[in-house]
């Protein structure tokens, strides 16, 4: 019998380990099987944050645009502003890296934002130096999306890191009102998340996941809207584990700063005390019955008394109602008011407990600026400073030192001041690290708003184009339902109208061009320049300049989407659709889930009548904004030209079901109807049209032309003759209403 050597028996050691190696090495196999499966199939997504380009044979970085869907859904996703920084920095350059939300993005516009007075304030004082000042905000994200970020940019030779984040941690990824997904997790829980998705099979399993839990609450980007019905209490205990997750988050972001090299800036985050009232209000749900009603009687009474300017008998019952229900925020912020009107040094902490219990949490509150702070004194070292934001702005805000409208526009983003401010407060941060670098300054004066502003090409149309935008938001919940969004807005409005009036005035365009010149001849490399000089060509109606200085703008940052969508726009504009059809191909491919640059490329593909695509696109971005009413009208309008009548009727009648006062889809809807042979209907809809647009010709004529085949002849003569009411000189109102008075003539005759 031969035997066999001890070292190949299985004993019941070896065969359990066998067992164990197995049991780990198989489902590894499998997962890296699937995970090939995955990658060669072309599944997924790449989620660094930045990726390179080749720009004149040198490499350069830009963000990558699916970098965002590891935290959004795919419909939701967010991107920053765009940048463009060479991989090798060249000699004698100065980086600076700017980490933070909207507002440190400088939403609504950041060719005017906080980051960009800082890059022209530096330049200016300290002008024998190259400043490369790259803004990574992004809307909507937290420190959770930050700290990827942060860890990606240690490997991209930062000098200087500046933090300015903290206003989204309850509503942003992962917070504990976040409509972006799951809410509140520890932190651990998160990174794991993030981890798992860092691979193709992660990707795909969260996404099936996401499939078996049925549509995602929002459908649509819907800005603050989407989170009216996530609001919480001050008390939520889930607000307790945002703000650790957050001061981990922190931690973690300024160790990688730290151990980059960089300097790195931790800012505290100001935010609107004064004039930002809460988005909403929760009551303590178990106020005895009695109780409740007293405290609504105490608080209608007070609101009154205060709307009549009575500030010491509204504070009186203010103070009881905050007594009875401590955690109602808008009693705080109107006890707040009257006291500030009686100059009550107790106004500003009660304006600061109106913010921090928001049940609508948009804003910083006093504990995330707490945690700022406490981390700051955790992380001391040579490399990390803390710019106190927060207390600086309040100086600023005049005697009563509680920021407001004189610094932002609404809740946390600045207004042009603001960023002006918030600008120089950072410069004044970083001005005294280069001089320890032996980098001396040119003067020991700061450049004057005026002056910055002059170098951003802030010109009075471009100031129109961010109030626009800003009233835009402030028609909308939750800061249209503010109590003083009316005030507010009137201010907006009227600062518009000076604006308007100040761009009538003589040569008035003409130096703003000398302007736009002068700016770019300074900082010929400045894309931004490019962009807000054509959004002011555009304004006076010069399209082929505004054409020619987004060419301007794309060569300096190819696959800009921004540049892609506009100059494709304005090629269509110019009657070259052709030429603009590449541009926002192109602009599809980098985002295809934002539905303008799949409106856009409907239209240009119209103009060629190419119905069948152009269709097919307006579909795209109906689907991708379902809410907005003008994008299954001009699907209509496709499915008209291609004989589908029947489907463009559904269409219009489906614009109008969304908005009852769009008077382009009745139009639209009529036109279709006569097509069907439906008069009568087509008449309704007419009709509906001049109820809102009375003064549309095209619409009384086609009415009469209606009732004239009716034989309805005075009703036809009256729509025929209030035309030329409104447009005497109309030659097809004149050569209808004469037919009509023939044609009754003759019927009179016989």
């Amino acid at each position: 019998m031969i035997k066999k050597p001890a070292a190949l028996l299985l004993t019941p050691r070896r065969r359990w380990m066998f067992r164990f190696i197995a049991l780990c090495l198989i489902p590894l196999f499998l997962l890296g099987g699937l995970e090939a499966g995955l990658r060669l199939a072309g599944y997924g997504f790449a989620t660094c944050f930045f990726r390179s380009i080749r720009i004149g044979g040198r490499e350069y970085f830009v963000h990558n645009e699916n970098f965002s869907r590891r935290f959004f859904p795919p419909q939701l996703a967010r991107w920053p502003d765009s940048f463009c920084f060479p991989a090798i920095k060249p000699p004698g350059t100065i980086r600076i890296f700017i980490f933070g939300e909207s507002a440190a993005m400088g939403d609504p516009q950041p060719a005017f934002g906080a980051s960009r007075y800082l890059e022209v304030l530096l330049r200016k004082r300290f002008p024998g130096n190259k400043f490369e000042v790259i803004n990574l905000g992004i809307t909507a994200i937290n420190s959770h999306v930050i700290l990827p970020i942060a860890r990606e940019c240690a490997r991209h030779d930062g000098d200087f890191w500046i933090i300015y984040m903290g206003n989204n941690e309850m509503v942003g990824p992962f917070g504990a009102a976040t409509v972006f997904g799951a809410q509140a997790l520890p932190r651990w829980a998160v990174q794991l998340n993030l981890a798992l998705q860092r691979t193709r099979t992660g990707q795909f399993l969260i996404s099936e996941l996401g499939r078996l839990g049925g549509k995602t609450k929002s459908e649509s980007w819907g800005g603050m809207e989407m989170f009216l019905e996530n609001q919480i209490t001050p008390g939520d205990p889930r607000k307790d584990s945002v703000y650790r997750n957050f001061a981990g988050n922190l931690r973690d972001i300024i160790a990688a700063g730290v151990k980059s090299g960089a300097q790195v800036i931790l800012s505290t985050v100001a935010v609107n005390l004064k004039d930002c009232p809460p988005f909403a209000s929760l009551g303590n749900r178990n106020l005895p019955a009695a109780d409740r009603q007293r405290f609504d009687r105490i608080f209608d009474e007070a609101k009154s008394l205060q709307a009549g300017k009575n500030y010491p008998a509204a504070t009186g019952l203010l103070q009881q109602a905050a007594k009875l229900d401590p955690q109602f925020a808008e009693a705080h912020f109107r006890l707040a008011q009257c006291e500030l009107e009686l100059t009550n040094a107790a106004a500003a902490e009660e304006f600061q407990i109106a913010c921090d219990d928001d049940a609508l949490p948009f804003r910083a509150d006093a504990r995330i600026n707490a945690a700022i702070r406490q981390v700051s004194r955790q992380c001391a070292g040579d490399r990390l400073v803390l710019c106190d934001a927060e207390k600086n702005l309040a100086a600023l805000a005049g005697a009563a030192r509680i920021p407001g409208d004189e610094t932002f526009f609404e809740h946390v983003h600045f207004n042009l001041d603001g960023n002006y401010r918030l600008g120089k407060i950072w410069a004044e941060q970083v001005a005294p690290k280069l001089a320890a670098e032996g980098i001396p300054p040119a003067t020991t004066d700061w450049a004057s708003p005026a002056d910055c502003d002059r170098a951003l090409g802030l010109s009075i149309w471009n100031r129109q184009f961010v109030l626009q935008s800003v009233l835009r938001r402030m028609g909308t919940p939750p800061l249209s339902t503010q109590f003083n969004n009316a005030e507010r807005s009137r201010k907006i409005r009227d600062a518009e109208l000076t604006l308007r009036q100040a761009e009538s005035l003589p040569d008035a365009a003409r130096q703003v061009r000398e302007e736009f010149a002068n700016a770019i001849r300074r900082a010929p490399l400045d894309n931004y320049l490019y962009q807000a000089g054509a959004n002011f060509l555009e304004a006076i109606h010069d399209l082929s300049g505004a054409i020619a200085a987004y060419r301007q703008a794309l060569e300096l940052r190819p696959d800009n989407f921004y540049d892609c969508l506009q100059l494709g726009r304005l090629l269509g504009e110019q009657g070259q659709p052709e030429l603009g059809q590449a541009f926002l191909e192109q602009a599809t491919r980098l985002r295809p889930s934002l539905p303008d640059a799949w409106f856009e490329l409907g239209n240009v593909l119209a103009a060629q009548q190419k119905y069948d695509r152009a269709l097919e696109c307006m579909q795209h971005a109906a689907h991708f904004y379902p809410l907005e009413p003008s994008y299954p009208c001009y699907a209509g309008q496709m499915l008209a030209k291609l004989n589908r009548h029947a489907e463009a009727v559904e269409n219009y009648r489906q614009a109008i079901q969304m908005k009852p006062d769009y008077w382009e889809a009745h139009l639209g809807l009529a036109g279709e109807l006569v097509a069907v042979n439906q008069p009568e209907a087509a008449m309704r809809e007419y009709s509906a049209v001049l109820k809102i647009n009375p003064r549309h010709i095209v619409s009384r004529l086609n009415l009469g032309v209606l009732l004239a085949r009716m034989n309805r002849l005075d009703e036809a003569m009256a729509c025929f003759q209030e035309a030329l009411q409104i447009e005497p000189d109309n030659r097809a109102a004149r050569e209808y209403l004469d037919s009509v008075l023939a044609h009754k003539a003759q019927i009179q005759r016989n």
